[in-house]
């Protein structure tokens, strides 16, 4: 293949201040390869190293393409061989966002509704899109953006003002894009074709998902709207799929914790609860237990609201309320398929718990999640869904509570005494040495570089089956289950001592009678 100048344009000429000024990154000034042919042929640009460029090569691609580079860019380069693994993220990395949809958002007119009519085919490649069609190129260039920087949800929001695009990074939203409200529209009816929604509706909420790869890296856009008095707004979940091959120990958990939940998994039977608010990483710590589990000898199957990730050698089913096919169903109808592990994605209500509670005495290891406060929390949420006491107590095995916190980039933090007020809040002494956010170019001078876990784990042995079954309230229970494990405020201070969050964090998960209590 041979390739020459202009032949495909990949970096528009795009103002790179109106682009940094909008938070996305301009384009690279340096003469570049064809997306197309770099994913063909493995090559792609690294930087530029003392005058001399860096050329990735893909291990087992085709020797005669770096001569076909060296013509091109007619300058001298050295050459990195690298796995597919490293290539693709390379791939992902220097494609993701060439600044060209900052570039399109203040053209985009009433005029171009026209534009709307092609369709982006499921699990396309999006830095493959050669479409001129600014809104096109403007929904490609935000959602590339996005994962490239590890965002979690995008959100859509028309205002009477104008048309706003905020993204949450690490937990916090900030805005990032704002453009005129005449847009909106055709905006949201891009977003709405790409994932199959019915675009002539705009009374009723509406659910799809968009699937996507970029630069051979599997990304799936959940994709939620909702009628509000100046429009449509959009909330996109943008789910990683290299986050469900994660592993037990790359979780953040604590030796101990980590003990708990893995000998809980080991055994042959019972029920495992994962707790915490929306967004705490609940579902990731749920795939990486059922990774431990999925060796090829065990059938596993789940049951999910929507299924998150895809998973070799798991059983996946998803709820379908309007058709009847809610969480008891699933789980009723699952159970007749030979499981030997079951995730059920959340106990919502009294039959979902009692078939869970009958799943695990009947044999089944049974992994689930509850939307509670704390660990010592779930079980009375159980009992509050009229759980008998005794079978919970025969049946549960471990309970796991987790938030997470932002982690302080290595590279800018600094220290400081803690505050008066910190330290009282933590159970610190005052002029305690602890971590402060600073903010440099490697952590986009937000002082913070994605985030940590914090867990909690009760490992339900005899005592507390016991006082489960005798009907014990959560504060007998926490005086047994805490003695040798942390609780999540006691956790929270220790990353905070140990410089891996600030005292603010460990603040926003902590309970005021924890802290007065250690």
């Amino acid at each position: 293949m041979t390739i020459r100048r202009g032949e495909v344009d990949i970096s528009d000429a795009t103002p790179s201040g109106m682009a940094q000024t909008m938070g996305l990154t301009p384009p690279a000034p340096l003469l570049d390869l064809p997306y197309a042919f770099a994913k063909a042929h493995g090559v792609v640009l690294r930087h530029e190293h003392e005058n001399r460029m860096i050329v990735a090569f893909r291990q087992g691609a085709d020797p005669l393409m770096l001569l076909e580079v060296r013509r091109y860019l007619a300058m001298p380069f050295d050459v990195e061989i690298v796995d597919n693994a490293t290539f693709d993220r390379y791939l992902s990395d220097h494609y993701a966002m060439d600044g060209s949809a900052a570039a399109m958002a203040g053209s985009i007119g009433a005029g171009d509704s026209d534009l709307l009519s092609d369709m982006l085919p499921s699990a396309d490649d999006l830095l493959d899109s050669a479409d001129d069609a600014p809104v096109i190129r403007l929904i490609n260039g935000i959602i590339a953006e996005a994962v490239r920087q590890g965002v979690s949800d995008i959100h859509i929001e028309p205002y009477e003002t104008g048309l706003v695009v905020r993204m949450r990074t690490d937990g916090v939203l900030q805005e990032r894009l704002r453009l005129p409200a005449n847009v909106a529209p055709i905006v949201v009816s891009r977003i709405k074709v790409m994932a199959r929604l019915d675009i002539a509706e705009r009374r009723i909420p509406q659910d799809g998902r968009i699937g996507l790869t970029l630069g051979g890296r599997l990304v799936d856009v959940r994709v939620s709207t909702l009628p509000s008095r100046a429009g449509e707004r959009v909330v996109m979940r943008i789910l990683d799929k290299e986050n469900a091959g994660i592993s037990l120990d790359l979780l953040g958990m604590s030796d101990e914790t980590l003990k708990i939940l893995s000998e809980a998994l080991a055994e042959p039977n019972g029920i495992i609860l994962v707790t915490g608010p929306t967004g705490s990483g609940k579902t990731t710590t749920l795939y990486a237990g059922l990774k431990s589990l999925n060796d090829g000898t065990r059938n596993i199957l789940t049951v999910e609201d929507p299924v998150e990730y895809a998973v070799d050698g798991i059983g996946q089913t998803q709820v379908n309320a309007k058709v009847g096919m809610t969480f008891a169903a699933g789980l009723r109808a699952i159970l007749r398929q030979d499981p030997d592990v079951v995730m059920v994605g959340e106990i919502r209500d009294r039959e979902t718990a009692d078939i869970a509670v009958q799943a695990a005495l009947t044999g089944h290891l049974v992994l689930t999640t509850v939307h509670t406060n704390d660990a010592l929390g779930a079980i009375t949420r159980m009992r509050d869904m009229k759980v008998e006491p005794f079978l919970l107590a025969s049946t549960l095995r471990a309970v796991i509570a987790q938030r997470l916190v932002r982690r302080l980039c290595p590279h800018c933090r600094e220290t400081e005494q803690a505050d008066g007020n910190a330290a009282s809040l933590l159970g610190f002494d005052k002029g305690t040495a602890v971590y402060k956010a600073v903010g440099c170019p490697e952590c986009g001078n937000t002082g913070f570089q994605g985030r940590i876990g914090v867990f909690e784990a009760v490992r339900v042995d005899e005592t507390i089956r016991r006082l489960i079954n005798d009907g014990g309230d959560e504060a007998i229970l926490a005086r047994h289950a805490f003695v040798n494990q942390p609780n999540l405020s006691a956790a929270a201070r220790k990353l905070v001592r140990a410089g891996h969050t600030t005292p603010e964090e460990a603040i926003r998960i902590s309970r005021r009678e924890d802290v007065q209590d250690a």
